[in-house]
């Protein structure tokens, strides 16, 4: 699957719901638990200013094609 072309209408830094979106999927979203735990595990990496999640769109497309 290219990812690239899937969130081509995406920033190259993402918020948290954005995030939720892309890796749920088609009209469903990912838990918010779940994204905040990959998050704060860093499996995902991400920056919190004040706060506010930011996600590199290319960090999250990493993500998705370990697993």
């Amino acid at each position: 699957m290219n990812y690239n072309e899937l969130f081509a209408d995406y920033p190259d830094i993402v918020s948290f719901e954005d995030m939720r979106t892309m890796l749920g999927g088609r009209n469903k979203k990912l838990g918010r638990t779940t994204a905040y735990k990959l998050l704060q595990t860093k499996t995902i990496p991400a920056i919190k200013i004040t706060r506010e999640y930011r996600i590199q769109k290319a960090d999250i497309i990493k993500f998705l094609l370990k697993n």
